[in-house]
């Protein structure tokens, strides 16, 4: 609290000396090195796409709210879970820090449903208990991935992703990536953009193991706080004290369709942060970039299809991605 006082004081200080009329010019070029500006829209991870219309912008509200909201047990946290709120593992809607560290795990390369896999839910309300790592096991520890722009992912067609695959490295370029393809939640609905029954193209999860950015919140919410929906009603149990689910106190399901759709609409409407000022250094650097062939893999641009979201469609997207899957050999295999 020491700094925090010191900083009170200097800015009291500060505001105390605007009366002093004498030396008022001083005063208020010395408080305007000390207050505190707000960021540019350009450098802030919770901001609109440009181009939204009002009635999306309140949409974008609505899920903005929500992706904040803190469940208690009294709403269904539980029994077991990581977090209790989508900003509390994705901090400013950017990445997850140290402290939220999702822990993934497996035996060899199968992974153990019988004791809770593949992620371990490592809190747990009164009365549950929480998960802990079995033995013997290989794990993986995961930071949430930054939220914004996934909804310009999401948009980006199948056949821009499938234009980059090479699986059998038929170019000689030393560089072998393959689609995911991923057979959709069967709750997810036929005009969800990664919904329908045939396999879809994963570009969300880990290793791509997802189409879609529904499916993806809907998850969330059941694994990573244990709420349940009418996409997912059975609560998420300790599979070693299941009888423990009794002790959550919500009625099922514990949040509605409609509440899934709203963080997944805020999802897609969150604009990615701008790029910086193009200077000499980032000119070299870009220019390194390529003439590494790193651009082989990390594609600078990829493009979006038609979106009934008119901010999404049919625009570039400055992704440095492929949305493939790669090889990267044993040594950094995690099973």
């Amino acid at each position: 609290m020491l700094h925090a006082w010191r900083s009170q004081s200097r800015i009291a200080f500060c505001l105390s000396g605007l009366a002093l009329a004498a030396a008022g010019a001083l005063i208020v070029a010395g408080c305007g090195k000390l207050l505190t500006t707000e960021p540019a829209p350009g450098e802030r991870f919770d901001q609109p796409l440009a181009g939204l219309s009002n009635g999306e912008l309140g949409d974008f509200q609505d899920g903005h709210t929500q992706f904040r909201k803190a469940f208690t047990i009294n709403e269904g946290l539980g029994p077991v879970f990581n977090n209790l709120s989508c900003a509390s593992c994705h901090s400013g809607d950017g990445r997850g820090i140290a402290g939220n560290t999702l822990v993934r795990f497996s035996r060899g390369t199968d992974l153990d449903y019988a004791e809770g896999g593949p992620q371990l839910q490592d809190k747990a309300i009164p009365g549950a208990v929480p998960e802990r790592l079995p033995a013997g096991v290989d794990v993986s520890y995961r930071l949430p991935p930054p939220v914004f722009g996934v909804g310009l992912i999401e948009a980006i067609t199948d056949s821009a992703i499938l234009t980059g695959e090479d699986p059998g490295d038929a170019n000689g370029d030393g560089i072998s990536g393959r689609v995911n393809w991923v057979t959709p939640a069967p709750y997810l609905p036929a005009d969800d953009p990664g919904g329908g029954t045939a396999p879809r193209v994963g570009r969300f999860g880990r290793k791509a193991s997802n189409p879609s950015l529904l499916q993806q919140v809907t998850e969330a919410y059941h694994q990573d706080m244990g709420i349940t929906s009418p996409y997912r009603p059975t609560e998420n149990v300790n599979p070693v004290s299941p009888a423990a689910a009794g002790v959550d106190r919500a009625t099922e399901p514990e949040v509605s369709e409609a509440k899934i759709s709203d963080i997944a609409q805020y999802m897609r409407m969150l604009a990615p942060p701008s790029p910086g000022d193009m200077t000499p250094s980032r000119e070299r650097g870009q220019t390194l970039f390529a003439g590494a062939r790193c651009t082989g893999c990390h594609t600078p641009v990829m493009h979006t299809g038609w979106h009934d979201i008119m901010a999404l469609a049919n625009r570039d997207v400055a992704l440095y991605s492929d949305l493939l899957i790669h090889d990267m050999g044993d040594a950094l295999a995690d099973n």
